[in-house]
């Protein structure tokens, strides 16, 4: 049961020599033979997206915040256009431009607690199409896209390998399609499953919570937030939108026919929506 509980959301057989390191957590890939080729697609992506490597063009439209736009890959582009169409559906409940509290606060300690937060806002960004730049137009902003970046890592690795079936999990996001899944929802309360799931068709899955380490900002409200999607990058964004804006935005987001959402609060109850039940032929709750 030790990589049920390392990677919130497990399949029960996988093997070892599938399993790779990146984005900072476990990688595991089932792609008929090329498991290899993902790891790689994911490392490219990684050396892209991640604000913990300096040479990223992550950390250098952030470098270069209030300075200048920053010219961009095709992905790098997409991911932030995508981080900022989910922050104003969500009413900034998910925010990529969190990093200037997350990455020049926390870890770099070059702002102020209250200087940091004030320059989180979505709307600070500007995005150029026609040369695919993206500009930071406060000094201090920082883009952080741990709250979507290993769905969407997932959902091009997925979309470049071209297998007919195929299972690639990373950290607490999962992507199935082609074949039926035999899968566990973490319980933090008791270090064991939630649930058990077994998908009647293709599906992205991922889950959110702040009891390994505190890193998301915002409610309190649940324990633990999965959400379902047929798209990895959506699934991951959503996931951490709603454990950031918890009850209210649960009740907006609860009757979406798009979304398949399972809540677990602090005293154990569980919600799940509708269409959360459409994505699985099986759910066992324990």
């Amino acid at each position: 049961m030790s990589r049920l509980i390392i990677l919130l959301l497990f399949p029960l057989f996988l093997f070892s020599e599938r399993t790779f390191y990146l984005m900072g957590t476990y990688f595991e890939a089932e792609v008929e033979g090329k498991e290899l080729k993902a790891y790689r697609l994911g490392k490219e992506l990684e050396e892209k997206l991640s604000d913990f490597i300096e040479s990223s063009e992550i950390s250098k439209i952030n470098e270069n915040a209030g300075v200048k736009p920053v010219k961009v890959s095709k992905e790098t582009y997409e991911v932030i256009k995508i981080s900022l169409e989910i922050c104003r559906k969500t009413g900034k409940a998910f925010d990529p431009t969190v990093g200037s509290y997350t990455v020049n606060f926390l870890r770099k300690g070059v702002l102020s607690k209250e200087y940091a937060l004030s320059l989180i806002n979505c709307e600070y960004v500007e995005l150029y199409p026609e040369g695919r730049e993206v500009f930071l137009t406060k000094k201090g902003m920082a883009l952080d896209l741990g709250g979507i970046g290993k769905g969407y890592a997932l959902e091009v690795i997925a979309r470049k390998i071209k297998t007919g079936k195929g299972f690639l999990a990373l950290s607490g996001d999962i992507k199935v399609w082609g074949e039926k899944r035999v899968i566990g929802v973490y319980n933090p309360l008791n270090r064991g499953v939630l649930a058990y799931l077994v998908n009647k068709k293709d599906f992205c899955i991922s889950t959110s919570g702040n009891y390994r380490r505190r890193h998301i900002l915002g409610s309190s409200d649940f324990l633990q937030v999965t959400v379902v999607h047929k798209n990895c990058t959506y699934a991951d964004a959503y996931a951490t939108a709603l454990f950031s804006g918890g009850e209210k935005l649960l009740e907006k987001l609860v009757d979406s026919e798009e979304l398949g959402i399972l809540v677990l609060y602090p005293d154990g109850k569980v919600l799940l929506n509708h269409t959360f039940t459409t994505f699985f032929s099986e759910i066992h709750f324990q």
